[in-house]
């Protein structure tokens, strides 16, 4: 087969890195991808969000299965627009509808979605532009701390956590009437505060049955002992040690399968990654959020520890074959560690040359902001590479990360050194 692969991070070198080692991968495009993926891949520089050049390509060069990364795509219909075309319906495309991909695109779409199928998730309230005073009004009726969620996608920066209810009102103002978040704050969702540990849980689905892949955790602040500003993610570790057999079936039987009967019942057309963002409070599974693909770092954690076919599970997932597939997960940990940009996720520099890339042992690089100068890897972006190590326990995986992180150098690199530190 010929696959595309849209997207261009950490998470897309990832996907690659395991699809290639399929014997059914053939020749794998990634669009537009990174200086990891153009070691191992073909690189072609279209936006995943320019459908007329995604078409373009999937046709000249007999694409069989398109693979989305990011959710930009999805949000804006990448799977509609290749079913609704007659020259390239035939080709399946791993993600959900544009109707599905709203439980992402819209925080309101996900909490309706989350009550009305009965899933345990905080209370919460909608508000307008027009009705930020109620909104002002209901905060007032919380503890803190206070939580405002802008509606649509704000790269992962759209969820302030406050203390200060005065502060919590002026920020709903700011996120309503001066649209601090652009577009995607054009209404809030305010949330009850859910105090626990939180945990990521990832489910493949054909749209009728289900896979749960690993358990993970992401660390998403920028300084040690998560404090400061929060990130795209700065390290994971998979699995996550406190979710042990009885916690797992009470997420598997009170949020993974009314998820997947809910799109049943909705027709929600969705053959992809469920992301589930989840928090343990008690000993009980809340969900915060839903996402419609992988998270990133949480992919280059576990993604490396699935044992089966990737693209051979892809292709159940496009026939709604998925309950005959054998599943396979490795039983070793893995952590993954990012280097980032000096001064992320504020202004950073880009163009930085990457030293060491060759001197690793015993982990595996991937590339999330990188791309190529001549021969050199440079930086392009905050988030630059993810060093993934397996372990008999996260704390040693850990430890091989950290001793290769040793042998790579950017100028200003930074990294957590505390990864795992609240296991």
């Amino acid at each position: 087969m010929n696959i595309l692969l849209l997207g261009s991070g950490g998470r897309e070198h990832a996907l690659a890195h395991k699809m290639l080692q399929s014997p059914l991968c053939n020749t794998l495009f990634v669009a537009p991808g990174n200086a990891g993926t153009a070691a191992i891949a073909n690189n072609v520089n279209i936006s995943p969000t320019d459908f007329e050049a995604v078409k373009k390509l999937a046709l000249q060069e007999n694409i069989n299965m398109v693979v989305v990364g990011p959710e930009d795509p999805l949000v804006k219909g990448v799977y509609d627009f290749f079913k609704n075309d007659a020259q390239i319906s035939n080709i399946p495309v791993i993600g959900p509808s544009q109707y599905g991909a709203q439980l992402e695109g819209s925080k309101e779409f996900a909490k309706k979605f989350l009550v009305k199928n009965n899933i345990p998730t905080a209370a919460y309230e909608s508000f307008t532009k027009e009705t930020v005073e109620q909104g002002c009004k209901f905060l007032e009726t919380l503890k803190a701390p206070y939580v405002l969620k802008a509606d649509g996608l704000a790269a992962g920066k759209g969820v302030l956590i406050l203390q200060d209810l005065a502060e919590a009102q002026q920020e709903l103002r700011n996120m309503l009437v001066d649209e601090k978040f652009g577009q995607a704050s054009t209404k809030v969702v305010i949330e009850e505060f859910l105090d626990g540990i939180e945990l990521s849980c990832f489910v493949l689905t054909d749209g009728k049955s289900y896979k749960l892949l690993p358990t993970a955790k992401d660390y998403k602040r920028i300084g040690e002992g998560d404090k400061g500003l929060n990130t795209g993610g700065m390290g994971a570790v998979s699995p996550v040690p406190f979710a042990d057999a009885e916690f797992m079936q009470k997420i598997e039987e009170r949020i993974v399968k009314p998820t997947i009967q809910g799109f049943v019942n909705d027709n929600i057309d969705y053959k992809g990654f469920v992301f589930i963002g989840l928090i343990k409070v008690g000993n009980d599974p809340f969900v915060i959020e839903y996402n419609v693909r992988m998270g990133d770092p949480e992919t280059e954690v576990v993604i490396p520890r699935l044992k089966s076919d990737l693209v051979e599970v892809f292709n159940a997932m496009a026939n709604q074959t998925l309950d005959t597939v054998d599943f396979e997960i490795d039983s070793r940990s893995a952590a993954t560690v990012m280097l980032v940009s000096g001064g992320y996720p504020e202004d950073y520099e880009k163009g930085k040359v990457i030293t060491g890339l060759d001197a690793v042992e015993g982990s595996i690089v991937f590339h999330a902001g990188t791309t190529l100068s001549g021969t050199d890897a440079v930086t392009s972006g905050g988030r630059v590479l993810a060093v993934t190590s397996y372990g008999e326990d996260f704390k040693e995986a850990i430890k091989k990360s950290y001793q290769n992180i040793d042998k790579l150098h950017f100028d200003k690199m930074y990294y957590r050194k505390d990864i795992g530190f609240d296991l």
